[in-house]
């Protein structure tokens, strides 16, 4: 169950959530459209060193002198991967703070 905090209450009103996820919310000022092109180059470089770590750990565990640095790489991987949905989450928090500020 997702919830939204809304005007001080917790809500889990369909309506309210889904205002969170809204894919057209990007084009509602240049302050938005400034939010979504920082995330989306965020997210795609979280994405590509994400990869590039595991594609880089799976190469060192060939050899198992390598295999202690290849574990720590997925790891780091892992975490990279995690960061991603936190970045969309920022990006629609950051829309209903704006939407706050400009009224």
């Amino acid at each position: 169950m997702l919830l939204l905090i809304r005007k001080g209450k917790i809500s889990t009103a369909p309506e309210d959530i889904m205002t969170l996820f809204d894919p057209d919310k990007h084009n509602q000022s240049p302050a938005h459209k400034e939010v979504f092109m920082a995330c989306e180059i965020a997210y795609t470089v979280v994405d590509f060193l994400a990869a590039a770590l595991f594609v880089v750990g799976s190469i060192l565990f060939f050899k198992e002198a390598t295999t202690n640095i290849g574990t720590w790489l997925f790891l780091i991987g892992s975490v990279f991967f995690g960061l991603r949905p936190s970045i969309k989450l920022y990006r629609e928090l950051r829309y209903v703070a704006l939407q706050k500020e400009q009224g």
